[in-house]
């Protein structure tokens, strides 16, 4: 069974702990095995990379790395807020901004 997330590929994110904190950011990617997302330029790290095609000098390059997905915020509208489920008008489970209460369009 798929595990359910308060976030999306594609939602802004406010990060809550870290040392990328109060920073936001665009989920590129999830892994919901291991429950961490890749965010767009925040907790950038060195990796080495050998010689490829793309990269023919190798050496070392900076990498977005993971962050714990009970760290981020999902941001909407400017404002960054807890989410909640709930049907709409027909039927289907949307996902909302507890704050203020909006559904969140993703």
């Amino acid at each position: 069974m798929q595990k359910k997330l308060h976030i999306k590929v594609g939602d802004t994110v406010k990060i809550l702990s870290g040392e990328s904190r109060k920073q936001e950011g665009k989920i590129l990617k999830i892994d919901k095995k291991k429950d961490r997302a890749i965010i767009e330029g925040i907790n950038m790290v060195k990796k080495h990379a050998k010689p490829s095609a793309a990269n023919p000098e190798g050496g070392i390059i900076d990498v977005e790395g993971t962050i714990h997905i009970s760290n981020l915020m999902v941001v909407n509208k400017g404002v960054a807020s807890r989410v909640g489920r709930k049907a709409n008008s027909e039927g289907k489970l949307v996902r909302y901004s507890k704050k203020s209460g909006e559904e969140i369009k993703s």
